[in-house]
């Protein structure tokens, strides 16, 4: 397909980090600070787990930023574990891509969306699920009309949601009677294994700064240029989750934030009024909305590498040229996220069904990306890097530690293994496929 049109570098380093930002900072700063200070039971503990997970995101961030710089492609992790273990290995992460990474992220996220909205205007009984399958079939439409629009799109609702989150811990300010004091700092010590979970909290909230890869082939400035749109957007980012948890600590107290369904809402309650609180509802559903259209924008673009690289799949791997964006790959997506929904909606809670269905595939291929990047340096040592990760290869091997944990965790700590097993099974489908094309292969040589 050497003839055929390919992504051009029109995305500018702000557009690049509100990109990154929109993805990561999602629904989830709404729902897991509750959930980390009820599991440490310690303000210390709890501002360690988060600080230390802006710490491994960023120690991964420079893995990234290294295989982003020396190989930058459309296709993003695929493209390099295509280069550090061949073709058969990435097709599997490819699947598990198109299958259940992206899709099911943005199946949950629309489900947060869907519950919001329902609570606005309630469509029936599966008034969750259809606001669900409505946002996906718009934000498709959006991201079919090109990347110059899609960025603009995200980085206005970008800006819209950092400056909710920042309303929000300044929220705290305005309390008359701050919460009672919390116990001192450190004053308890959880156990290892419960620190781990809040580590998977943390990091589930962090989630999505790898899918910086997928648009290092499109920002201006060449390969250099997304290692400091990843800095960056990283530190934005911590520096917003630490100030949130400042001003909930501060606002509702260790014991009430930990019983805390909605921290964030009982906060600006406290805070601004009963006023203010729609406002919140409003900027969770808008978060959800952000991170879905960043979510799609690098998943099309991994079923594009797929489709570049498997004769069979050729359909997806077209790229049109006058609007910069891989329309076969978004409407393949569009369909496994609209299954998706429907498998979610056959569970209690759809969102805590996707984070159980894409978790420990996430996890396990990103431990995969980090032996990668080791890999690469010893069977191509002479590729261009315009940056390498410092410390190697300790940083490396922290994170692909720290991945390796994360699988094991989000299997462990699954309240229904229902979900699990399905993502499982979806794996092997992926591969029998792979068997099957390799077959057909073979068979028209």
């Amino acid at each position: 397909m050497s003839d055929a049109a390919k992504p051009e570098r029109r995305l500018a380093a702000a557009g690049a980090i509100t990109i990154i930002i929109g993805i990561v900072v999602g629904a989830g700063i709404f729902r897991t600070p509750s959930m980390v200070a009820g599991v440490t039971g310690d303000v210390g503990w709890a501002f360690v787990a988060w600080t230390l997970g802006g710490l491994i995101s960023l120690i991964g961030a420079l893995c990234y930023a290294e295989l982003a710089s020396a190989y930058p492609h459309a296709g993003g992790d695929y493209h390099f574990l295509s280069r550090a273990y061949g073709r058969q290995t990435s097709f599997l992460y490819a699947w598990a891509k198109a299958m259940v990474i992206n899709t099911g992220s943005i199946a949950l996220l629309a489900f947060v969306f869907g519950d919001y909205l329902s609570a606005v205007m309630n469509l029936g009984a599966n008034s969750s699920a259809i606001w669900a399958v409505l946002v996906v079939l718009a934000l498709t439409a959006i991201n079919v009309m090109g990347l110059t629009l899609t960025a603009r799109f995200q980085a206005f609702f970008t800006v819209i949601v950092f400056l909710g989150l920042l309303m929000v811990a300044a929220s705290a300010i305005w309390i008359q009677t701050p919460a009672s004091v919390s116990p001192p700092l450190f004053s308890s010590s959880p156990p290892l294994g419960l620190m781990g979970l809040a580590l998977v909290f943390v990091l589930l909230t962090f989630g999505g700064w790898n899918e910086s890869a997928y648009i290092s082939a499109e920002v201006k400035g060449g390969p250099k240029s997304i290692v400091s749109i990843i800095v960056i957007s990283l530190a934005l980012i911590t520096v917003l989750y630490v100030a949130v948890n400042l001003a909930l600590f501060y606002g509702l107290g260790l014991p009430a934030l930990a019983k805390s369904q909605a921290p964030a809402s009982d906060l600006v309650l406290l805070g601004l009024g009963v006023w203010a609180e729609w406002l919140v509802s409003a900027l969770v559903a808008l978060a959800a909305l952000t991170s879905i259209n960043a979510t799609m924008i690098v998943g099309a673009r991994s079923n594009y590498a797929l489709g570049n690289d498997w004769l069979h799949l050729s359909f997806i791997g077209r790229w049109q040229a006058d609007r910069g964006a891989p329309v076969a790959a978004y409407l393949v997506q569009c369909a496994i996220c609209v299954a998706l929904i429907g498998l979610g909606s056959m569970y209690a809670d759809g969102f805590e069904a996707m984070v159980e269905f894409t978790a420990p595939v996430f996890w396990g291929f990103l431990f995969l990306v980090g032996l990668g990047l080791m890999r690469l340096r010893r069977i191509d040592p002479d590729a261009p890097r315009p940056y390498r990760v410092p410390l190697y290869p300790a940083l490396p091997v922290i994170f692909c530690v720290t991945c390796a944990y994360l699988t094991y965790s989000s299997i462990v700590y699954a309240h229904s293994q229902g979900a699990v097993h399905v993502s499982l099974l979806v794996m092997l489908a992926g591969v029998v496929a792979l068997w099957l094309l390799n077959r057909s292969k073979k068979s028209t040589v």
